[in-house]
């Protein structure tokens, strides 16, 4: 619909050779007021002839009702692009609508209200795959403290799940207030709601006590043994956002982090720890880490070099992959050593073969210089295949 409105209007005011210096922006657009309100940013991204008396407009104006997103409206003056838009129907002149921060419209701007959304993206609910990686640990290790021929306890699945969720919005939060300075320049990050200034620190920090509570509700599910060692994670949390000021090791920091639910869902099970097989599961969690957000930090290697912030994709260099390599050779063996001491029969180590043969595709494959290959294999996980073998292990549990 919109697209059809810019055609006409641009059939009906627009001359093939001749660009008004006093047009209207919402004769092409119909979102954009024809009076903009003060601040509002509205302006011309580009303006280039492609041929002779051709030109191309692409307009950029930050919509309020998508909470900051970016809308970009391409606008073709030529008779000849008009042409073709009539004879394609299937091609909009509306060439995207980019998110910046994400890359697409979410269920966020759909159902929300739009008091609610900053919120909900500063704690990044919309990106779910943060919660799968702090979760998958959890399972792994609830799910071999599950007595032999015996299914995981389902309540506690559910309970760490929506720890996990809680975990990381806080986490998040955490992480946006304390980089707040930072993500400003980083073209990755300048969006987000407490760097954007959309929300303050204080209602950051208030959001932050918010998703705590709810999170110690959980927690006093658990025994106290969990209790006192779920509790002791927050050192780590609350840390791990300074790392990358201090050293280029922050990934090992972020996995010592996210795996912490390698030994709290045992102990939620068991009241206790067995070192022999959650230390290993613990340091393969680690070691996978490593591997994956080595991987994720290679898309901001640029930016961090300008505002003078550390990673491991800085520390390793054009050595990454063979740095890489070597975790993901320890993350293995790591887990062979826990199903070892854990009993577990051979269909465990058949499927840790094929969970080493996507590891090792991911790392041979993935460009290291482009950030959309760096994105795109830091949402191919390894451990995808793993999680599907711990929650069939009971079938095949060594008696």
């Amino acid at each position: 619909m919109v697209s059809s409105l810019i055609s006409r209007a641009s059939r009906k005011f627009l001359k093939p050779t001749l660009l008004s210096s006093s047009f209207s922006s919402s004769i092409f657009n119909p979102l954009i007021p024809s009076h903009p309100n003060p601040g509002q940013n509205i302006s011309i991204t580009s303006f280039k002839p492609t041929h002779i008396g051709i030109y191309d407009l692409h307009f950029c104006k930050n919509v309020g009702s998508l909470s900051n997103f970016q809308l970009v409206v391409h606008i073709s003056t030529s008779p000849l692009r008009l042409g073709q838009d009539k004879e394609n129907k299937n091609q909009s002149s509306i060439s995207s609508c980019n998110v910046i921060s994400g890359g697409g419209v979410s269920w966020i701007d759909l159902y929300l209200h739009r008091s609610v959304q900053p919120y909900a993206r500063l704690a990044r609910l919309d990106k779910p795959i943060g919660t799968w990686l702090l979760l998958w640990p959890c399972v792994w290790s609830i799910t071999l403290a599950a007595p032999p021929g015996h299914l995981p306890d389902l309540k506690m699945l559910a309970l760490f799940g929506c720890g996990a969720l809680l975990l990381r919005g806080a986490g998040c939060t955490i992480n946006d207030l304390i980089d707040r300075d930072i993500d400003t320049k980083v073209e990755r990050t300048k969006l987000r709601p407490v760097a954007s200034g959309i929300l303050t620190p204080f209602q950051g920090l208030s959001f932050l006590g918010f998703q705590l509570l709810l999170g110690l509700g959980i927690l006093l599910q658990l025994n106290n043994y969990s209790r006192v060692l779920g509790a002791s994670s927050l050192l780590l949390v609350f840390s791990y956002p300074l790392m990358k000021r201090f050293t280029f090791w922050p990934q090992a920091f972020l996995g010592l982090t996210f795996n912490w639910g390698a030994l709290l869902g045992w102990a939620a099970v068991k009241g206790n720890l067995d070192p022999s097989i959650v230390l290993p599961l613990y340091a393969s969690g680690v070691c996978w880490t490593l591997v994956y957000d080595t991987i994720y930090a290679h898309q901001d290697k640029e930016d961090d070099l300008k505002v003078g912030v550390k990673s491991t994709a800085l520390r390793f260099g054009d050595s990454t992959k063979e740095w890489l390599t070597g975790f993901g050779i320890a993350s293995l063996s790591s887990l062979a050593l826990s199903g070892f001491n854990a009993e577990l029969g051979w269909p465990y180590y058949a499927f840790l073969g094929v969970a080493s043969g996507h590891l090792g595709w991911q790392i041979w494959t993935v460009d290291l210089s482009s950030r959309s290959d760096c994105n795109r294999k830091w949402h191919c996980q390894l451990t995808a295949h793993i999680n599907e073998l711990k929650e069939v292990k009971d079938f095949f549990y060594s008696t």
